[in-house]
């Protein structure tokens, strides 16, 4: 166990790489799959998208709420990494004004990688019509040219999906 752990954090435990954690349990996909052309283009940033099977959605990192939008569709953090992240729950679910979602945080909170900072109810918003595929960009991607983003794989929330 703990060779696999040195090994995913770079051998020895003072040179941790630095990582972005999962917001939520399912499958990892490339963001080129994600049908929306903002995303899979990756004109916000680089990244990865997960299709949750949870509607819990948790810090990937540790840092500061830098928007809560009023819509709770997502959520932008400022990690303590240095990286400025974006998860977007959802694709279009915008037009859903806040309906079958619910934020604990708000702008200028600080949060630890695993708070609790939206719950959603997915089937309500599958059944309403909208792609759940959720969206996990790092926007300062230029800041990391050695970024590597994790995809084709089950996650559970807080497993590893960007290396930074």
């Amino acid at each position: 166990m703990f060779g696999s752990i040195k090994k995913l954090f770079g051998g020895k435990d003072s040179e941790a790489k630095k990582v972005i954690l999962a917001p939520v349990p399912g499958k990892v996909i490339p963001m080129k799959e994600v049908a929306d052309p903002a995303f899979s283009q990756e004109i916000l940033g680089k990244g990865v998208a997960i299709v949750p099977q949870s509607g819990v959605v948790v810090a990937p990192a540790d840092g500061e709420v830098a928007v809560m939008f009023e819509t709770k569709h997502a959520v932008s953090i400022r990690t303590d990494l240095g990286a400025e992240l974006i998860i977007h729950i959802g694709l279009d679910t915008v037009n859903l004004k806040g309906q079958y979602f619910k934020s604990f945080v708000a702008q200028g909170d600080r949060v630890k990688a695993g708070d609790v900072l939206v719950e959603v109810e997915l089937e309500q918003v599958k059944a309403a019509g909208y792609d759940v595929t959720t969206p996990v960009i790092v926007c300062n991607t230029p800041d990391y040219p050695n970024m590597v983003c994790r995809g084709g794989m089950e996650v559970k929330a807080l497993d590893p999906i960007i290396e930074l």
